[in-house]
């Protein structure tokens, strides 16, 4: 697809997502959720690197202020009032993510001493880490694009917060982390660990401190590599896969900018993503009916596999870490493949696509033109 197509078809998808969520124009009560609004950010930015226009810019920006004024806060459905940190209001619009951020589902948290229901658990609000990473990466590129370390500055303030709650030592001993805690941190809503998060949080976390220049995640960083240590990477999901392609791009790049190598757990993320594409690939899913797919677990994969030529060129010069980039290339193919199917317009009436349909086209937009979101 040229590039003039592919901007005019993420511009599109954008404005979509802009007036459906409230965005723009801007609504009282606007819809935010923060995976989406973490993709939207950078892709905002994609679209003022390519085009020049400053509007877009500022769709970025005003995102950012809306995510952290809504998702900031407490619901409007919560007795509680004010910023989920605790802090004044004017101490919370200094130090916005200071508490975290809450996710946006649609159903209040669980309250405490109420029965865990898992059907329930997925639509009700709290946080998320991974959720959390996402928008610590988001800010980190505003402050990029707009060279003001303020974003960045918030993006630690989030990386410490969350890992203060997020991590703990079990009585059996060893470092661990919740999977979803409540909207204040004060309690674990899942407690099972998520497969890929201490990976997420550990290159997050070099990203952010590689930007700010210093070594303010230092303890951070130790800790979470301890938690990655031996941990089994090799997932079959498509999102999952995506992720890992994703991380590996990012720790690929921060090894260039003078981080210090990681060519073994670099290794690590390309042979489990190589194995997971082999899995899936081969379970012919890529071939069933719209109704029967989920759109942005697709386009998770292809927007990693996006990244793979980033990696391809980063580890020239290192056999055998080149090598096993070499086989991922093989599946790159597979990018355009979930992209042609989802840019169908029969595809994406289809009842799979409708019922996640912002986080869908958001993702659709980053597989499309992912420069921003898969740089650091």
């Amino acid at each position: 697809m040229a590039k003039s197509v592919t901007t005019t078809t993420v511009r599109d998808l954008m404005a979509e997502f802009a007036s459906l969520t409230g965005l723009d124009p801007p609504y009282d009560h606007p819809r935010r959720y923060l995976w989406t609004d973490a993709y939207a950010v950078c892709n905002y930015l994609e679209l003022f690197r390519r085009t020049g226009d400053a509007a877009y810019r500022d769709l970025a920006l005003r995102l950012v202020d809306q995510v952290h004024h809504t998702l900031g806060r407490h619901r409007d459905d919560d007795p509680r009032t004010g910023w989920i940190s605790g802090l004044p209001d004017e101490e919370g619009e200094a130090h916005p993510t200071r508490g975290g951020l809450r996710i946006g589902k649609p159903l209040p948290e669980r309250k405490p001493g109420e029965p865990f229901d898992e059907r329930l658990e997925w639509e009700r609000d709290g946080q998320y880490y991974h959720y959390l990473t996402k928008w610590m990466h988001a800010l980190n590129r505003v402050g990029r694009a707009t060279e003001d370390p303020t974003y960045t500055r918030w993006a630690v303030e989030l990386a410490k917060s969350a890992h203060a709650a997020f991590t703990y030592t079990p009585s059996t001993g060893g470092r661990r982390m919740y999977w979803k805690m409540s909207i204040d941190l004060s309690r674990p809503l899942v407690p099972g660990m998520g497969q890929h998060d201490p990976l997420d949080g550990f290159v997050t976390y070099h990203e952010l401190q590689e930007a700010a220049g210093g070594p303010e995640l230092s303890a951070e960083i130790a800790d979470m590599a301890g938690i990655c240590r031996a941990r089994d990477l090799t997932t079959d999901d498509p999102l999952g896969i995506g992720g890992l392609l994703f991380d590996a791009g990012r720790l690929a790049q921060l090894a260039g900018l003078g981080e210090s190598s990681y060519d073994g757990l670099l290794a690590s993320i390309l042979d489990a993503a190589l194995s997971g594409l082999k899995r899936f690939a081969g379970g012919g899913t890529l071939r069933y009916p719209a109704d029967h797919r989920l759109a942005f677990r697709e386009l998770g994969l292809s927007i990693g596999l996006r990244g793979v030529g980033i990696v391809a060129e980063r580890v020239q010069g290192t056999p055998s870490l080149s090598r096993r980039a070499d086989a991922l290339t093989r599946y790159v193919p597979l990018a355009g493949e979930i992209e042609r199917f989802w840019m169908d317009g029969k595809n994406r009436k289809a009842g799979t696509w409708m019922q996640h349909r912002e986080i869908n086209m958001v993702m659709l937009a980053t597989s499309l033109a992912p420069g921003e979101f898969l740089a650091v």
